[in-house]
């Protein structure tokens, strides 16, 4: 009998130990309980942020983030339910025996992404199936409007939204913002059922507001890839800038490719080729070194050199001229684009002189942009010129550079002597410097107006109703056995002449046929830009004589 009531207080013992011990649980101490519940449906999870935006001159999106789902799985679990894999997979368009190969690989993992940015229909598809294991995670996805108009300014992001070519890249930390952490609640399919807390706020990433203009950016690249496609060339650029701000209002360049594609892309049409590719610009550098033999006295306006009989021997090779012009004025050397004139006077100079009118140009240095993989181009120093190099120099040879550091020098010109670094920012602090004497700039740009004059050999760039100053420029490609049979056809210039607001250079590269002249491919590409550019930003006509002469009217110079 006493056994039986050792028991029963025994068994009273532990009853009671095992009330207060639920009781303290669930009353006093729930914190044990509430951890290993936690422990099981609690989870950290990333709450995504939104990158920039980046947009023109006007606020038109050139690259905007749009939400998305992306799919990933937990291995371990998805596995045991084999026969899920296959619906899974073709609504995910992949091969079901590819998939579980994947996941026995992983299977160790608890997270392995299946596909990335899906389409909503097929998120929606994948929601609908409610496949354990099988979770739908919110991300952003690039989007850009403009496609390849504006592709090699703007570049892409990969997959993980991580900015990799182009502005995208060069701007990374200012438009990626930072994701934020959250704990929440999840049931056993995995949906969140409660969101406890935030870890850390997300902070979503700044937006970017650039100098171009899409109008002027789809017009370029319009007409740069019809010339390309007209006289079959390799590849071209042009680059229009704002004279008065040195802001880039437009830059293109063909061959381009569908940022919107990323891994469909052909390499070589990656290359902003009007930052980073260098070409012998040829004649488009003969103002340059004009400025530099007026500035240090050697000759003046009234200079007259004989460039007869079309040819000039230096050092035992010959410098030719298309014609033999005969006696030409200094003018007259940048009307005819004669090789002999302008290196007959740069010889004149001592090459240090002409170096440093260079290099206060922009020549031989980056533009300081800050675009990934801008050239500097090449400018040797003076102290290494042979006197046949100076010569050539003075004409486009044994000199190269980008389309934008040709485009910042002609700016110079247009702008009364005044330098300022291109810029893709809008609002960017851009302060001037003055590099040569407004005088001069005057008179060089004086002498580039008669290039589209009857006379010169621009009279393809002429804008209808605008007087236009600029310089073709032809250059063959040099090769490892001399100088190919391959041409660089370019134009520089800048309009209206009389209060000058734009600075365009076309460049164009292997054009074939037989029209491979500066003036012949490029200076029409030239025209159909700027007369484009000159309407959309409602630029007034400089050319009143031509607009009475249409108008029935007396011009200055007489009857119509």
């Amino acid at each position: 009998m006493s056994r039986m009531y050792a028991l029963l207080i025994i068994f009273l013992l532990c009853s009671a130990a095992m009330i207060a011990r639920a009781v303290n649980l669930q009353i006093v101490e729930t914190d044990f309980l509430q951890d290993q519940g936690e422990a099981r449906y609690l989870r950290e999870v990333d709450i995504p942020t939104t990158r920039g935006v980046i947009s023109d001159r006007n606020g038109e999106a050139l690259a905007i983030s749009t939400p998305v789902d992306s799919v990933w799985v937990d291995p371990r679990e998805l596995l045991q339910v084999p026969e899920k894999i296959e619906p899974l997979a073709q609504v995910l368009g992949a091969d079901a025996d590819e998939v579980e190969r994947k996941l026995n690989q992983r299977s160790a993992r608890e997270f392995v992404w299946l596909k990335r940015r899906l389409h909503p229909d097929v998120a929606a598809q994948v929601r609908k199936l409610e496949i354990p294991g099988v979770f739908l995670q919110k991300e952003y996805r690039r989007f850009y409007p403009a496609g390849e108009v504006a592709a090699h300014v703007i570049g892409f992001t990969n997959i993980d939204d991580v900015g990799q070519e182009g502005l995208e890249l060069t701007y990374e930390e200012w438009l990626s913002g930072e994701a934020g952490r959250k704990r929440v609640i999840k049931d056993r399919l995995g949906r969140v059922v409660e969101e406890v807390e935030v870890v850390q706020p997300s902070r979503p990433g700044n937006d970017l507001h650039l100098t171009i203009d899409r109008r002027l950016q789809y017009l370029a690249y319009r007409e740069l890839k019809r010339t390309v496609l007209k006289h079959g060339a390799r590849s071209g650029s042009v680059v229009v800038l704002d004279v008065d701000t040195s802001e880039i209002l437009a830059m293109v360049n063909m061959p381009s490719y569908n940022p919107n594609k990323p891994g469909t892309e052909d390499s070589d049409g990656l290359r902003n080729r009007a930052v980073t590719d260098v070409f012998e610009p040829g004649s488009v550098v003969k103002p340059f070194a004009m400025t530099s033999v007026l500035e240090n006295g050697v000759a003046s306006l009234s200079t007259e050199v004989d460039t007869s009989p079309g040819t000039l021997q230096i050092s035992g090779h010959t410098i030719r001229d298309t014609h033999n012009y005969g006696v030409l004025d200094v003018t007259g050397i940048i009307t005819k684009s004669s090789n002999v004139g302008v290196a007959t006077l740069s010889l004149e100079l001592e090459p240090e002189r002409m170096w440093d009118t260079y290099r206060r140009f922009g020549f031989g240095e980056a533009t300081g942009t800050g675009f990934p993989g801008e050239s500097a181009g090449v400018l040797r120093n003076h102290r290494r010129w042979r006197r046949l190099e100076q010569a050539t120099i003075s004409y486009g040879y044994g000199i190269s550079a980008t389309a934008l550091q040709v485009a910042q020098a002609y700016v110079v010109v247009a702008n009364e002597g005044r330098l300022r670094q291109p810029t893709f920012i809008k609002g960017a602090l851009n302060p001037a410097m003055s590099v040569v004497d407004p005088v001069l700039a005057r008179q060089v740009a004086a002498m580039l107006e008669t290039v589209t004059g009857p006379e010169g050999t621009g009279k393809l760039a002429r804008v209808a109703n605008y007087r236009v100053a600029g310089k073709t420029g032809t250059s063959r490609k040099a090769s490892a056995s001399g100088y190919a049979n391959r041409y660089v056809a370019s134009f520089a210039g800048f309009a209206p002449a009389s209060n000058p607001r734009l600075v365009c250079v076309a460049v164009i590269h292997d054009p074939t046929g037989e029209a491979y002249y500066g003036g012949l491919v490029a200076g029409p590409l030239f025209s159909s830009v700027v007369e484009g550019a000159l309407r959309l930003m409602n630029i007034p006509p400089d050319d009143y004589s031509s607009l009475l002469v249409q108008a029935g009217l007396p011009s200055a110079g007489g009857q119509p």
